[in-house]
């Protein structure tokens, strides 16, 4: 999560060099020759039913394509610490989403955090730009909240996944789907674009989103999930609003204005009633 947050706010210098679904083809391009050989099924591994080949598509189309897509127009047209208060929102949104498909309940605290979670956006998303921060889009903003909803499908549907398919073998098969459902757009933005004016440092930022974002972040989740709940795994998503305004901050030159640091504030607190240990011996929804 923390990798995830500090590429989230590090994509925000790639969109301004190369284009939205070059970028991303390009990401999964350089991470599928990566993870060239995690495809091949290990002797341990159960082969692929109809129903793990349609939750690796599930789990790419949201989680790789329309995270990638939604996510990166949303930082093209925001910032760093907006793009990190929305991110905050994960853990309620994996709330609603197992409410809605698995029919868990929801403690009144997780409804609290839903509550300062979508305060803390509407709050970053109405404000102007004061004291030196930089504005944020309504649209950007929204796409932001898209990328959320995606992340947090990601989740649980990456929890079904981890039970019969090792995490590597799930990392480079979402990434080759991901791959796939790009190319076309990859490929025609390619066509007009000159490679040979980008510079050495873009190159290496580019390699670095690819592996963190399509590679380490992918694995290093899919194998934490088989060893830790769902309901527990969400206490980790904190990382990713921190890391991302912390490198929005430090590395990109922004500065909080007052009401980004209380849209912050808030987003966090709802992040802390969402993942707070339940004292009830009884399984509620705690994420």
């Amino acid at each position: 999560m923390a990798l995830v947050g500090s590429y989230v706010s590090l994509s925000k210098v790639l969109v301004l060099v190369f284009p939205i679904f070059l970028l991303a083809w390009l990401r999964f391009g350089i991470a599928a020759v990566a993870m060239a050989g995690w495809v091949k099924r290990q002797p341990h591994e159960a082969a692929l039913d109809k129903r793990a080949r349609g939750l690796l598509f599930l789990e790419s189309f949201f989680g790789n394509f329309l995270f990638s897509i939604c996510m990166l127009f949303g930082v093209s047209m925001s910032s760093a610490l907006a793009a990190g208060v929305i991110m905050a929102g994960i853990p309620a949104a994996v709330a609603i989403l197992s409410r809605v498909f698995l029919r868990e309940r929801i403690a009144p605290r997780v409804i609290a955090s839903i509550a300062c979670a979508v305060g803390g956006i509407a709050l970053v998303s109405l404000t102007k730009n004061s004291e030196g921060a930089i504005p944020s889009s309504l649209l950007g903003n929204l796409l932001l909240l898209g990328a959320v909803t995606c992340e947090a499908s990601y989740v649980v549907i990456g929890k079904k996944l981890t039970g019969n398919v090792g995490p590597k073998r799930i990392s480079a098969l979402i990434n080759l789907w991901g791959l796939a459902l790009v190319t076309p757009f990859g490929i025609w933005q390619a066509l007009s674009f000159d490679f040979h004016a980008v510079a050495a440092s873009s190159w290496w930022l580019l390699a670095f989103y690819s592996i963190a974002a399509s590679v380490v972040t992918v694995w290093l989740w899919m194998t934490g999930l088989r060893h830790v709940p769902a309901s527990k795994a969400g206490i980790f998503t904190v990382l990713l609003p921190v890391s991302a305004a912390a490198v929005g901050v430090l590395f990109l030159g922004e500065s909080f204005s007052t009401a980004q640091a209380a849209a912050f504030a808030l987003a966090l607190a709802g992040v802390v009633l969402a993942t707070w240990p339940s004292r009830q011996n009884a399984p509620v929804l705690s994420i």
